[in-house]
């Protein structure tokens, strides 16, 4: 039982997106899956997939501040990697056989699920990104992935000032939402 009183600051950590947390967990838990992915059909770099999106389902579940974890953070990750490896194995057609378990593992179906949702939402906004054209695009990506202030993008940019570039950036997330949400209707087959 002195494990799982160990893991709860570890989670916090993930939450938060402590590097500390993230390394602890990321020892030791990376070779159990890594030896998961290397005797079932897969390779280093398989491993090193699967395990960063397991990561991720992790760290969106903990993100969410509902999540309560009824079993060790290696068990988790352990049946997150291996349910998105026998998904993977199976969409490459390759034989997917019977994973033997070390430990119980827990169901993580709808964790994989949501995860999958989200991965095709993302899709779509990558296309919708794509087609949205300059100088939105570029506007877009400096705000949210470069995290610029609106002063450096207005300089960037050629804008007289913040206002004027904030306004430009409201006027390209109007543009972007509604390409996206055209490209998620006819995906969905809602429209």
């Amino acid at each position: 039982m002195k494990q799982e009183i160990n893991e709860k600051p570890l989670l916090k950590g993930l939450a938060i997106n402590d590097k500390k947390a993230v390394e602890t967990i990321y020892r030791e838990n990376y070779n159990m899956v890594q030896s998961l992915i290397i005797n079932n059909n897969g390779s280093a770099d398989d491993a090193k997939d699967i395990f960063q999106e397991a990561m991720i389902v992790l760290y969106e579940k903990v993100r969410s501040g509902t999540f309560e974890l009824n079993c060790q953070i290696k068990t988790y990750l352990y049946s997150v990697s291996k349910r998105l490896w026998l998904k993977r194995l199976q969409q490459l057609n390759r034989y997917a056989p019977p994973i033997e378990d070390p430990e119980s593992t827990v169901s993580v179906d709808e964790e994989i699920e949501d995860h999958e949702k989200r991965d095709a939402e993302f899709e779509m906004m990558n296309k919708a990104i794509s087609s949205l054209g300059e100088p939105c695009k570029s506007l877009l990506e400096a705000y949210y992935l470069q995290k610029q202030n609106m002063q450096v993008i207005a300089a960037n940019f050629g804008y007289t000032n913040a206002d004027n570039a904030k306004n430009q950036k409201y006027k390209c997330l109007m543009r972007l939402k509604k390409i996206f949400f055209a490209h998620y209707k006819n995906e969905n087959g809602d429209g």
